[in-house]
């Protein structure tokens, strides 16, 4: 079996990352020492690297597989595919300009600074992303046409338009305005940093979390699709585990039907007869957000409720990862 190589990310979600790896595999080395991990699997070989860097490394096939955030597939425009959406790392990308700015949405703060012939400057990580949201602007079209907006960068200035101009931030973006730039392109989970820096919303451009994605051409080698395939259901399993609590309860034999009519199941509960007469066990997987409303009802009729998180669900139906090479 071919080594599968699998590139996860350092930074804001690295915590996380090793978290579900953990759950996944069951146990992780290397960890704090070196950008080269091992999970109990020695047929994957695991490096971490910058968020940023993953999409294109794994179209390149330097790696096969690797874990970053939507935002970062849609700035790098990776011919790449997306396996599975890990539900952690949930951030939103937004436009955000002083508090002090008349303007709430984009196409006012365009219009604004078009009627007074300034140049807007905006700050951001995601220079290609920016250019594409801005030129999706009907104000933006209407002013400026087809061209590109002016990115700039230490080594590199790209794009026609001076009236735009998008200046690369290497950090700390939401501090930039308004001396620096009139706006930003950042991403969020609160809002809560930028109303600090007196600085508020004015688009939401799309939600990003983390995500698994693929090397098309590792999902044409019939082994490593394999191998993919077989992570793919570990990575859901931890996902798919997250969202559910594993119960056990005791019920005497008159509550049972009354008890089974109210308890959402995953599947079928399996019912048990407890060694006391008339007594019997239920266990079963339910979603979270549905126990609250259980306990009431199992208070009254129920005894011996236990309460557990389960590490994996794993559903072991096939994965059919033919149809994303």
């Amino acid at each position: 079996m071919p080594t599968v190589k699998f590139a996860i990310p350092k930074g804001s979600i690295e915590e996380a990352t090793f978290k579900i790896l953990e759950q996944a595999w069951q146990s992780i080395s290397g960890r704090g020492r070196t950008y080269r991990v091992k999970l109990s699997d020695p047929e994957i070989e695991v490096k971490v690297l910058r968020p940023q860097e993953i999409p294109t490394y794994v179209q390149e096939g330097f790696y096969d597989v690797g874990i970053t955030g939507k935002d970062w597939v849609r700035e790098a425009k990776a011919d790449i595919t997306t396996l599975l959406d890990l539900e952690y790392g949930k951030v939103k990308q937004v436009i955000a300009v002083p508090e002090s700015f008349a303007v709430e949405d984009l196409t006012g703060l365009i219009e604004e600074f078009a009627a007074k012939k300034k140049p807007l400057r905006i700050s951001s990580e995601y220079l290609t992303t920016t250019s594409a949201h801005f030129k999706s602007n009907q104000a933006y079209q209407k002013h400026f046409g087809k061209l590109d907006p002016m990115i700039i960068t230490p080594w590199l200035r790209v794009g026609e338009n001076k009236n735009v101009q998008i200046f690369l931030s290497f950090g700390a973006t939401e501090a930039k305005p308004p001396e620096d730039v009139d706006a930003i392109f950042d991403i969020t989970e609160t809002g809560t940093t930028l109303g600090q820096n007196n600085l508020k919303i004015i688009d939401v451009v799309m939600e990003s979390s983390a995500v698994v994605v693929a090397n098309r051409g590792a999902l044409r080698n019939t082994k490593k699709r394999e191998k993919i395939s077989d992570m793919i259901a570990l990575l859901r399993g931890v996902v798919e585990a997250r969202k559910k609590l594993h119960i056990f309860v005791n019920v005497k034999k008159e509550n049972l039907d009354h008890l089974l009519k109210n308890m959402p199941a995953l599947k079928k509960p399996t019912i048990s007869e407890l060694s006391e007469q008339g007594w019997y066990g239920v266990n079963t997987i339910i979603d979270k957000n549905e126990f609250i409303k259980l306990v009431p009802m199992m208070r009254k009729i129920a005894q011996g409720l236990v309460v557990m998180e389960p590490r994996q669900i794993l559903p072991l139906d096939e994965i059919n990862l033919e149809e994303h090479a």
